[in-house]
């Protein structure tokens, strides 16, 4: 599928197809995948997300996008931009998020992906800021939050995690357009 919306030096992303359903499900029921979320989609869930994603490309020009190898045309996982409204102090925004099938970590895909879609944020979009959160226990999250260039605002409960001793607690980092 090389409908591209843009590509980084390895990786492509594009606007999800229900064909994804199956491998993204995959992605999700990795429990090591999904160590810092309250919980394992179901496929049923899986499918919703894309189907939102889909909507939200469609309306927005951004989602989390279904990333691929280039080279191989493997899909990995989602890296992207998705507008949250969740109820706290700095939103509506527009975060940056990711998530890689395990066997594609330790590659550099996340930061190289998420350097291209704050590119595209900014460059096309037009965003001013965007923004992006995680469990402060997330210690890989928040390391690909420092190497794009982000910057610590402040500790937060989630308020999406309140039930969730483990989880509440997160970081939010931001980054402005130049």
């Amino acid at each position: 599928m090389d409908s591209y919306v843009f590509t980084s030096e390895r990786l492509g992303f594009r606007n999800w197809s229900i064909d994804d359903l199956e491998q993204m499900a995959a992605i999700n029921a990795d429990p090591e995948v999904m160590e810092f979320f309250p919980s394992i989609p179901t496929q049923e869930d899986t499918k919703n997300f894309i189907l939102r994603m889909q909507k939200q490309y469609e309306q927005r020009n951004h989602c989390y996008f279904a990333v691929e190898v280039l080279e191989t045309k493997e899909f990995i996982g989602f890296i992207g931009l998705s507008y949250q409204d969740y109820d706290t102090d700095f939103t509506p925004c527009v975060d940056i998020g990711w998530r890689l099938k395990k066997s594609s970590w330790f590659n550099g895909y996340a930061t190289e992906g998420a350097k291209k879609c704050l590119t595209y944020a900014f460059d096309v979009l037009q965003l001013n800021e965007v923004l992006s959160t995680a469990p402060t226990i997330n210690e890989k999250s928040i390391a690909v939050m420092q190497k794009i260039g982000m910057t610590k605002v402040k500790n937060f409960d989630h308020p999406l995690l309140l039930t969730n001793e483990r989880l509440k607690k997160c970081s939010l980092y931001t980054t402005s357009k130049d």
